[in-house]
């Protein structure tokens, strides 16, 4: 994820002419909500709005908050809270699968897309913030069932792999939009791909492999506070639905795939969805398992030489072993065309000093933690861009056909690529 690269904002007038309650272009943005977050502050914007109604998700937040006003004890609110991200995850999945309701419910946005899900989500947890429950619940509790609506709808708790020796077990990661203060209309094809492949089982050379997917907000916090090893962790212990290979994904380059090599640990500070900033060490969160003491660096152990080298798409696939360092004993930083040299101090991966970075540190930092042997890394997909004629945020569409070609280009390639890595998959 590079948080300078990225394109794209819009309305459709034909929502308004068709009744749907869509605030219009030159309507003033609402004022900000104290006790809202930032990411719930940009909710009523007209193109969320847009994007939920064509995306048929509109419905999600008003029903989950008319449930919530008829629970009466916390824990009543507690299981509505992971039973309703759950439906919301599978709907998104279900939609993007080709399954449920037709196009006069599902919307008129293309299946693939994975915006109607993040603004979703984003309701119901608007919901939960402006919630007056019938009995006392304190800052605390509120928070923990905003939590369990935010692990839920992403996928993070229903990761189901299969036990055996019969079938290969694959667990991929992909993000939500961001960058949406320049550009609302922005998707992000890791998390499309994450929802197109998750449940899926695709044929390899060495035989079937079943694919679970999850998807990870854009906020330095949430990392900090261990929800990539609170996903992961259960499904790197030995036992017999333990995984055979991982790729955490992201959004990166415009027009070229990166495998990426090395992953540092340093946070840049580019402020996230939240419009928080962080630069520092990559905190590793207290009682999960880690290498001691903590590393500068982690390395991928996908099998990148086959990845780049095999046709697998549109797109090139790029074997990049950049970061940038501080050498042993120097103060100032360096970039590094080949990789870090012995005793430096990161500044940032191949992907960057970003999020998605960060993810890849932690996903292999917890692999050799657990010594985990199997494959595993981070894979940069390409920017998804819109068409020409839809690149300026003021005057655009939210979808046009380059728009959605592009994402699914990207969604096929990244199954492509998996069936590559685990037919050249060896143990690190």
């Amino acid at each position: 994820m590079h948080p300078s690269r990225l394109g794209g904002t819009t309305l459709v007038a034909a929502l308004l002419a068709a009744g749907a309650s869509v605030p219009t272009a030159a309507a003033a943005a609402p004022a900000p909500r104290p006790s809202l977050t930032a990411e719930e502050q940009r909710l009523d914007g007209p193109v969320p709005q847009e994007i939920l109604h064509r995306g048929g998700f509109a419905d999600a937040a008003p029903g989950f908050a008319a449930a919530l006003g008829r629970t009466r004890t916390l824990p009543q609110a507690q299981r509505l809270a992971t039973a309703e991200g759950q439906r919301l995850w599978r709907r998104a999945v279900d939609r993007a699968q080709g399954r449920g309701p037709g196009p006069e419910r599902a919307g008129d946005l293309s299946r693939d897309d994975d915006r109607p899900l993040y603004w979703a989500r984003l309701g119901m947890t608007r919901a939960l913030q402006e919630w007056k429950p019938a009995f006392q619940l304190s800052g605390a509790q509120r928070t923990e069932l905003t939590g369990r609506v935010e692990r839920s709808s992403r996928g993070q708790d229903s990761l189901d792999l299969p036990a055996g020796t019969r079938v290969k077990r694959v667990v991929i990661t992909g993000f939500d939009p961001f960058q949406l203060d320049a550009d609302p209309r922005r998707s992000n094809p890791s998390g499309a791909a994450a929802l197109a492949l998750d449940g899926t089982t695709v044929d390899t050379p060495a035989g079937p492999a079943r694919i679970e997917a999850a998807v990870f907000p854009v906020r330095w916090a949430d990392f900090a506070d261990g929800t990539v090893e609170r996903t992961l962790l259960p499904h790197f212990r030995p036992g017999p639905r333990r995984v055979d290979l991982f790729t955490t994904i992201s959004q990166g380059r415009p027009g070229r795939f990166d495998v990426e090599r090395t992953n540092g640990a340093w946070r840049g500070g580019y402020p996230d969805n939240a419009n928080a900033s962080r630069t520092e060490t990559v905190p590793v969160p207290p009682g999960v398992p880690t290498v001691h003491p903590q590393p500068q660096w982690t390395s991928t152990t996908l099998p990148y030489t086959a990845m780049t080298t095999a046709t697998t798409g549109p797109f090139p696939v790029h074997d990049n072993t950049e970061v940038t360092e501080i050498p042993a004993g120097a103060t100032e930083p360096v970039d590094r065309p080949d990789g870090p040299t012995p005793g430096s101090t990161a500044r940032a991966g191949g992907g960057g000093d970003y999020l998605s970075n960060e993810i890849a540190y932690r996903a292999t930092l917890l692999r050799d933690a657990v010594r985990l042997p199997v494959p595993g890394g981070h894979l940069h997909t390409p920017v998804l861009q819109f068409g020409p004629g839809n690149t300026d945020p003021a005057t655009g569409t939210v979808t046009d056909p380059e728009f959605v070609r592009n994402r699914l280009a990207i969604t096929d390639q990244v199954r492509s690529l998996t069936v590559v890595a685990l037919a050249h998959a060896r143990t690190p």
